[in-house]
């Protein structure tokens, strides 16, 4: 039996990997500030947790383990943004996009890699974004916390794979289509990216044999300017 813990869960991207995860007999747990909105997703257990507060990520972990044993797949795929002219944007806007774009990030891949470790094997992946590698005008918290998380993927996927633990990190370069979003009427049929396609992406890295991994993938709509 395979499980997976998806940190900073919603409607869209983690519930179409869970569902895909699930197709594939996984057991799945997706842990949020408000675990009630994701009821119906998905068959998964269901977790509250504050991903910047690390006795809450290490409760989480813990409730995960006892109930299935240490997860061989974790997702950090939580993020928070704040924009706005450089010199207008507010302190404490800025700091919270940073504690859930990167610091939280950090902290369920040490407490997955700890376990992880231990058993000798394991699967950390995080979600990146556009602002991962190009920090846009008006979004400088934004790409200064997916930078900071794309170097915390990289320096953990030199470090820890020569131990069996293989990290990787997704570029999701463009809009995630969701029912409600109104870009979508204007970016067109094939504008933007489909979460369960992004979702078997996810599950490909998973599925890599150890010869041939891969520390970083980027996606993108085939009509999307990069």
């Amino acid at each position: 039996m395979e499980t997976a813990l998806i940190v900073g869960a919603g409607s869209g991207l983690s519930a179409s990997l869970a569902r895909r995860l699930e197709q594939e007999n996984f057991k799945v747990a997706l842990a949020a500030r408000n675990p009630d909105k994701l009821a119906g997703f998905s068959n998964a257990l269901f977790l509250r947790c504050d991903a910047t507060e690390a006795a809450q990520v290490e409760d989480t972990f813990k409730a995960v383990e006892k109930k299935w044993g240490v997860p061989d797949l974790v997702v950090y795929n939580a993020s928070y943004r704040t924009r706005g002219p450089f010199i207008e944007l507010k302190a404490e806007e800025v700091k919270k996009t940073l504690e859930v774009s990167a610091y939280a990030g950090f902290l369920v891949a040490q407490a997955a890699a700890k376990r992880m470790l231990t058993r000798g094997s394991g699967v950390i992946l995080f979600t990146g974004a556009s602002a991962s590698v190009k920090g846009y005008p008006l979004s400088a918290p934004f790409a200064m916390g997916k930078f900071a998380l794309r170097g915390l993927a990289q320096s953990m996927a030199r470090e820890l794979a020569p131990k069996n633990i293989h990290v990787a990190h997704f570029v999701i370069d463009g809009g995630i289509r969701s029912g409600a979003d109104a870009r979508a009427g204007e970016r067109g049929e094939d504008g933007m990216l489909l979460p369960d396609e992004i979702a078997k992406s996810y599950l490909a890295v998973y599925r890599q044999h150890r010869s041939a991994w891969s520390w970083e993938l980027e996606l993108r709509p085939w009509v999307e300017k990069f």
